[in-house]
Protein backbone atom coordinates (compact mmCIF):
# COMPACT_ATOMS: atom_id res chain seq x y z
CA UNK A 1 0.00 0.00 0.00
CA UNK A 2 1.42 3.38 -0.94
CA UNK A 3 1.45 6.24 1.58
CA UNK A 4 -0.83 9.10 0.56
CA UNK A 5 -0.26 12.13 -0.43
CA UNK A 6 -0.96 15.79 1.59
CA UNK A 7 -0.89 18.77 0.04
CA UNK A 8 0.76 21.61 2.38
CA UNK A 9 0.73 25.22 1.05
CA UNK A 10 2.80 27.82 3.36
CA UNK A 11 3.54 30.99 4.07
CA UNK A 12 5.49 32.64 6.80
CA UNK A 13 1.71 33.68 8.36
CA UNK A 14 -0.08 30.01 7.45
CA UNK A 15 -0.09 26.34 6.71
CA UNK A 16 -3.03 24.72 4.96
CA UNK A 17 -2.73 20.93 5.06
CA UNK A 18 -5.48 19.10 3.05
CA UNK A 19 -6.12 15.80 1.20
CA UNK A 20 -7.46 17.37 -1.81
CA UNK A 21 -7.08 21.08 -3.43
CA UNK A 22 -8.75 22.90 -3.49
CA UNK A 23 -9.07 22.34 0.15
CA UNK A 24 -12.79 23.35 1.74
CA UNK A 25 -14.04 23.90 4.85
CA UNK A 26 -17.36 22.62 5.01
CA UNK A 27 -17.52 21.50 8.56
CA UNK A 28 -14.88 23.05 10.82
CA UNK A 29 -13.86 24.18 14.80
CA UNK A 30 -10.99 26.15 15.44
CA UNK A 31 -8.97 26.69 19.08
CA UNK A 32 -5.56 28.70 19.68
CA UNK A 33 -2.40 27.05 21.00
CA UNK A 34 1.01 28.66 22.32
CA UNK A 35 3.48 28.66 19.45
CA UNK A 36 4.89 25.83 18.13
CA UNK A 37 5.62 24.34 14.85
CA UNK A 38 2.98 24.45 12.00
CA UNK A 39 4.12 21.33 10.76
CA UNK A 40 4.02 18.80 13.08
CA UNK A 41 1.01 20.28 14.57
CA UNK A 42 -1.14 20.43 11.68
CA UNK A 43 -0.42 16.32 10.72
CA UNK A 44 -1.52 15.78 14.48
CA UNK A 45 -4.47 17.70 14.42
CA UNK A 46 -5.36 16.19 11.85
CA UNK A 47 -4.61 12.69 12.56
CA UNK A 48 -6.68 13.09 15.33
CA UNK A 49 -9.54 14.37 14.02
CA UNK A 50 -9.40 11.90 11.26
CA UNK A 51 -9.58 9.27 13.98
CA UNK A 52 -12.80 10.70 15.40
CA UNK A 53 -14.48 11.26 12.18
CA UNK A 54 -13.15 8.82 9.95
CA UNK A 55 -16.46 6.99 9.75
CA UNK A 56 -18.20 10.30 8.23
CA UNK A 57 -18.44 9.29 4.68
CA UNK A 58 -17.01 11.29 2.12
CA UNK A 59 -14.79 13.57 5.12
CA UNK A 60 -12.04 14.46 3.80
CA UNK A 61 -9.61 16.58 6.83
CA UNK A 62 -8.08 19.91 5.94
CA UNK A 63 -6.16 22.05 8.92
CA UNK A 64 -4.98 25.40 8.91
CA UNK A 65 -2.96 26.83 11.30
CA UNK A 66 -1.56 29.97 10.97
CA UNK A 67 -0.14 33.05 13.52
CA UNK A 68 -2.08 34.53 16.48
CA UNK A 69 -1.34 37.65 18.70
CA UNK A 70 -1.64 34.52 21.54
CA UNK A 71 -0.07 31.36 19.45
CA UNK A 72 -1.35 29.86 16.36
CA UNK A 73 -4.85 29.36 15.46
CA UNK A 74 -5.72 26.36 14.61
CA UNK A 75 -8.72 25.56 12.14
CA UNK A 76 -9.38 22.37 11.86
CA UNK A 77 -12.68 20.11 9.54
CA UNK A 78 -12.81 19.51 5.87
CA UNK A 79 -14.75 18.33 3.07
CA UNK A 80 -17.50 16.21 2.94
CA UNK A 81 -18.82 14.92 0.12
CA UNK A 82 -22.84 14.16 0.38
CA UNK A 83 -24.76 14.82 3.40
CA UNK A 84 -23.70 15.59 6.88
CA UNK A 85 -24.91 15.45 10.13
CA UNK A 86 -23.15 19.33 10.25
CA UNK A 87 -23.96 20.18 13.99
CA UNK A 88 -22.45 16.45 15.16
CA UNK A 89 -19.46 16.63 13.13
CA UNK A 90 -18.57 20.26 14.14
CA UNK A 91 -18.94 19.18 17.48
CA UNK A 92 -16.61 16.26 17.25
CA UNK A 93 -14.08 18.36 15.94
CA UNK A 94 -14.28 20.93 18.79
CA UNK A 95 -14.12 17.81 21.29
CA UNK A 96 -10.58 16.86 19.54
CA UNK A 97 -9.79 20.09 19.51
CA UNK A 98 -10.39 20.72 23.49
CA UNK A 99 -9.40 17.70 24.50
CA UNK A 100 -6.66 18.60 27.59
CA UNK A 101 -4.44 15.22 26.71
CA UNK A 102 -4.48 15.87 22.87
CA UNK A 103 -3.60 19.36 23.53
CA UNK A 104 -0.68 18.43 26.19
CA UNK A 105 1.18 16.11 23.40
CA UNK A 106 0.62 18.37 20.45
CA UNK A 107 2.31 21.10 22.31
CA UNK A 108 5.22 18.77 23.93
CA UNK A 109 5.76 16.94 20.97
CA UNK A 110 5.44 20.10 18.13
CA UNK A 111 7.64 22.02 20.76
CA UNK A 112 10.42 19.24 20.67
CA UNK A 113 10.30 19.22 16.82
CA UNK A 114 10.76 22.84 16.08
CA UNK A 115 14.28 22.87 18.52
CA UNK A 116 16.03 20.28 17.72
Amino acid sequence: MTRARWHIEETPERLLLARRLPARFDVQAGTVLPRMSKRRLAHQVRQDMWRALQRLRGFSPVVSVADHPDGVEVIAGGQVSGPVPRTQAEAAIADVLADPANRARWTANARRRAAT
